[in-house]
């Protein structure tokens, strides 16, 4: 019994150390989530220092009149962010194309006004 749990021993250290070494060969494979680089925080001075605000958009108001709310959606700002990284634009740009998107999931046109048939406005 001692000599297999001496061999499993010798066998888990010998490979550790090869995985070790050869890290630079495989390390690049490993799914990585996106979240445990780019924490995403919660108040709106931070949203502004993470990129989401400009000049159509602006935060600065919330941060002046010291606005108790967390900021802006998380989940959100997820979506926003991965808009900007995969297609490399701007943040109006990344906020217009999800903007569109919810509203094509809630049957709501890219002007804002709903798609079902039986919707009555009186303007």
């Amino acid at each position: 019994m001692g000599y297999v749990l001496y061999s499993l021993t010798f066998l888990f250290l010998l490979s550790a150390t090869v995985l070790y070494i050869t890290r630079d060969r495989w390390a690049h494979l490993l799914p990585i989530p996106e979240y445990v680089y780019d924490r995403l925080h919660s108040s709106f001075s931070n949203d502004i220092e993470s990129g989401f605000s400009s000049a159509n958009f602006d935060l600065t108001a919330n941060v002046e009149a010291t606005d108790s709310r967390r900021g802006l959606d998380n989940r959100a700002k997820e979506e926003i962010q991965k808009i900007m990284k995969n297609r490399k634009i701007g943040f109006d740009d990344a906020r217009r194309i999800y903007t569109e998107g919810r509203f094509a999931s809630n049957n709501i046109g890219a002007d804002g006004r709903p798609k079902d048939p039986k919707f009555v406005s009186f303007s």
